[in-house]
């Protein structure tokens, strides 16, 4: 493949020459704040000096932009048109809903860094639905009534679609943000995981939510109503966009277990997973009797989950990659069962 030469004229040099495009940092004074941003800049190969290249500025203003929201935690233009997306609702209507002057939200959508006490309301209106919903009531007289009703069945359905524990979102938020990309069928055998891991090695559950013996392997049937219109594909979905930030929550064991699961069990695919969860003796006693396509909601008690894994814990060891990727192996390659 030829690479691309990129000339232009320096000024140093008096004549066009070849350039390199790196990031260098500069210091920018923004409302008596100084910041670091990291700008593509444009170097003579021959001379060492700056150029100014075509698009260069613009494309400048685009990372100082992006890093700027950053530092401060301001909303995103892309997190603005998703709030739209998730409740349904036009640019002027979902300002007046928020409390806004009516062009307010056009104006952040062609680029005007909104206020922090903006970005919050929004934000927490992106996150939750209830607060949305309770905002577009305050508002109702302001948005008009079509508008109102659409956004307000947008959030009702949120609401009813996001009934699961706090912690649990927390914990898929995190999985999220980790991972590149994940299927639903997957995404029940990571949290199973976790949960399993994490209760062996500290002796309490990570989220509440009980598993149940399905005939792919061990569910949460909550996650499995939140997720089941992806079916086999990665979960790609504007309203999830409400997950953004909750993965702060999350305290280091948390993380470590969550980090730990994603780095062996995430790097398989979800049926190599529902083939180890079939292995496994936890899902096996709870399906007993059951034939292989019978569906059955019986769960998958927490006790089973512990003695079993406190067992892999002493043969294989659940608290390293190595350790867990030797149990992973066992199962794939079908040998000796603990």
């Amino acid at each position: 493949m030829t690479e691309v030469r990129r000339m232009d004229f320096c000024t140093e040099c008096r004549k066009e020459t070849e350039y390199l495009l790196l990031k260098t940092v500069q210091r920018e004074t923004i409302r008596e704040k100084e910041y670091e941003f990291k700008l593509t800049t444009a170097i003579c190969r021959e001379c060492g000096a700056r150029l100014s290249v075509p698009g260069l500025m613009d494309r400048n203003a685009q990372e100082r932009d992006i890093q700027y929201r950053e530092a401060e935690d301001i909303i995103k233009i892309d997190e603005i048109r998703k709030l739209m997306e998730i409740y349904r609702i036009g640019k002027a209507p979902l300002s007046l809903a928020l409390g806004f002057g009516e062009i307010t939200i056009s104006r952040y959508l062609e680029g005007q860094i909104p206020s922090k006490a903006y970005s919050v309301i929004m934000r927490k209106a992106l996150s939750d639905p209830e607060y949305m919903e309770n905002l577009l009531i305050q508002n109702r007289e302001k948005v008009g009534e079509t508008a109102y009703r659409k956004a307000s069945r947008a959030a009702a359905e949120l609401k009813e679609l996001f009934k699961i524990s706090e912690k649990m979102l927390i914990t898929i938020a995190y999985i999220f943000q980790q991972m590149q990309e994940v299927t639903p069928l997957a995404l029940q055998k990571i949290l199973y995981y976790i949960q399993a891991i994490y209760l062996v090695l500290f002796d309490e559950l990570p989220y509440p939510e009980k598993c149940k013996a399905w005939v792919h392997g061990p569910v949460y049937e909550s996650v499995y109503y939140l997720f089941r219109d992806f079916k086999f594909n990665p979960i790609e979905d504007n309203r999830f966009v409400m997950l953004t930030g909750k993965a702060k929550k999350l305290g280091d064991k948390e993380k470590r277990v969550i980090d730990l699961v994603i780095g062996t069990f995430g790097m398989y695919s979800g049926k190599a997973l529902e083939a180890i969860t079939h292995e496994e003796t936890p899902w096996i006693e709870a399906r007993m009797g059951c034939d292989p396509d019978e569906p059955s909601n019986t769960i998958i008690s927490w006790s089973s989950m512990k003695e079993y894994f406190t067992k892999v814990a002493e043969k294989y060891g659940v608290e390293s990659v190595e350790g867990l990727n030797r149990y992973i192996e066992s199962k794939l390659g079908l040998r000796k069962e603990i």
